[in-house]
């Protein structure tokens, strides 16, 4: 499939000035392999709302990383965010960032911040939109959730049982 045969749907947010392109809805050609698309939780309450700059401030100044570990994040009202560019490894699973893509749903946690899914319908139907256009792209990409590969409660769900008929 050609690079600009797939343009990213209109809720999906993208700053074309802090990642350089000329047109921010083409989804990149890249030269990583993927292999998965890995899930995670913003840890963040219920209810609360948080933009992928708000993400990005926590891992650059409070982590010291280079720039938001997640490519995207999907806020409580259904629409994306664009964040670390796809073409570059995330920094999102430990062992697991050269051949994944990282998306980080806004919530995660209860009013006590304790682990709980918090992923409402309008967030469930654009992680799908993200897998299929991901798939559609770059073939049989597996999903998984962090919890998978870290002793996590993230996302605060088990991605195989809630989304089996994705797999």
């Amino acid at each position: 499939i050609p690079s600009n045969a797939f343009r990213i749907p209109s809720g999906i947010r993208s700053n074309k000035a802090r990642r350089g392109l000329r047109n921010p809805t083409k989804i990149p050609r890249i030269m990583r392999d993927l292999k998965r698309i890995i899930l995670h939780c913003a840890a963040t309450r219920e209810g609360q709302d948080f933009s992928v700059d708000t993400i990005r401030e926590w891992h650059v100044n409070g982590r010291g990383w280079s720039d938001i570990g997640y490519h995207w994040v999907i806020r409580l009202d259904g629409s994306i965010e664009v964040g670390r560019p796809l073409e570059k490894s995330g920094a999102h699973t430990k062992g697991h960032n050269k051949d994944s893509v990282g998306v980080c749903y806004i919530g995660g946690c209860d009013a006590d911040g304790k682990p709980k899914d918090t992923m409402n319908p309008e967030q469930e139907k654009a992680w799908r939109m993200i897998v299929l256009s991901l798939r559609t792209l770059y073939g049989d990409l597996t999903i998984h959730g962090h919890n998978e590969f870290a002793k996590k409660a993230c996302p605060s769900f088990i991605v195989k049982e809630k989304f089996a008929d994705m797999y």
